[in-house]
């Protein structure tokens, strides 16, 4: 699991995650088995949605009455999601829970009886309307004090949170991002819908949270646009086949050895989101970079400061022949610039390691830019 540590350098309830493509909940069907058949192409997988609360599986057992959808239904559901949770003890898929609750304290007791070993999903996802009537799904989306209620439910249980989310129905996604980054959740999981990856984006230059990008994700070029504006993990649920799965996996593992930084966004001035600094020249002149440190509170000097301190002693500090005299200003491989390759082959550096370098260097500065207070992202 080392080289897919060095590979994504990803971390979930502190295991390595093999791959950055997961599946998402889909309720009455994925389930521990379901993840199981997938092991192989898959880094995480949420299990669910499971209802845990009496209102909720009320409304579970009225929608399954219906017959035009599939539910998970027992009578108790720590006694089902602790066989759940057994049948993955030995499994690397890191796993989750997609739980539908009406309360806090429906969460937290069920947090208490299962443990720490996964991860606590909160639905505030499902639209249907016995769901929402019940307390769960797209109602927290409506209120959102009783979500974050929710969230610090958990993390009193010492436990590992996402939220899993519908975009476009909260008044506004950005700031309903920073309520739960501030309550203590650790992962937000987006249904894009129809927004794509400029709803990513801003919830990206919003809050520090992993992101897990949802929708209609079925090919590694959809994939790579939401990774390249924001997310860490995408995930797929009515298409998590296997020849899909491994497909994006394999797609994906193959460019990050090639490229050194498998989501590396976009260039600041090319649209990217803010992890973006890292490629950012010295603001010297008017372009993107401007606004955005404006917005983020941050003057320039206070940049030039933080990069400068980021890099010392390691090789982007490194480039006197460079426009700026530090690789540290220096842009996306992707982008040509004949002194930043005369100062890698200098160096001993491939472009793979360069960029590798520069993914550590937007880790230290988002580090910095979300260290104290969130910032209005408006763009």
């Amino acid at each position: 699991m080392m080289d897919a540590f060095e590979r994504f350098g990803l971390l979930i309830n502190d295991r390595v995650v093999r791959t950055p493509v997961g599946i998402a909940s889909m309720a009455g069907i994925v389930d521990a088995s379901y993840v199981i058949e997938r092991t192989g192409h898959i880094g995480f997988a949420f299990i669910g949605g499971y209802s845990i609360d009496q209102s909720t599986m009320d409304a579970a057992k009225s929608i399954a009455a219906k017959g035009d959808r599939r539910e998970f239904l027992y009578n108790d559901p720590v006694e089902e999601l602790t066989k759940q949770i057994a049948k993955m003890e030995k499994n690397n898929v890191i796993l989750g829970i997609n739980l539908r609750g009406s309360t806090p304290e429906s969460f937290r007791t069920l947090a208490g009886a299962t443990g720490d070993r996964v991860v606590y999903e909160i639905d505030a996802h499902c639209r249907q309307p016995e769901m929402i009537a019940a307390g769960c799904g797209e109602h927290y989306l409506k209120k959102p004090d009783e979500l974050e209620a929710a969230v610090r439910a958990l993390k009193k249980e010492g436990v590992t949170v996402s939220v899993k989310i519908r975009a476009g129905v909260a008044a506004d996604d950005r700031q309903l991002a920073i309520k739960l980054w501030s309550a203590g959740a650790d992962i937000l999981h987006i249904d894009l819908m129809d927004f794509g990856s400029a709803k990513l984006r801003q919830i990206r230059n919003s809050c520090p949270l992993m992101l897990i990008a949802n929708n209609s994700i079925t090919g590694f070029d959809k994939m790579k646009d939401m990774l390249s504006h924001g997310a860490d993990l995408v995930s797929l649920a009515r298409q998590s086949d296997i020849r899909t799965l491994s497909g994006l996996d394999a797609a994906i593992t193959r460019y990050a050895d090639e490229e050194g930084w498998y989501n590396a966004p976009k260039q600041l001035c090319r649209g990217g989101d803010i992890r973006a600094l890292a490629f950012c020249c010295m603001p010297v002149k008017e372009c993107p970079l401007i606004p955005t440190l404006s917005r983020m509170g941050i003057t320039k000097e206070n940049y030039i400061h933080m990069k400068q301190e980021a890099v010392k002693g390691l090789p982007l500090e490194n480039g006197k022949q460079t426009c700026f005299g530090s690789l540290a200003w220096c842009c996306k491989i992707s982008s040509p610039c004949m002194f930043r390759d005369l100062t890698l082959k200098q160096e001993g550096l491939s472009k793979k390691e360069y960029m590798r370098l520069k993914r550590d260097l937007s880790d230290t500065l988002m580090c910095g830019v979300f260290h104290d207070m969130p910032f209005d992202e408006s763009s």
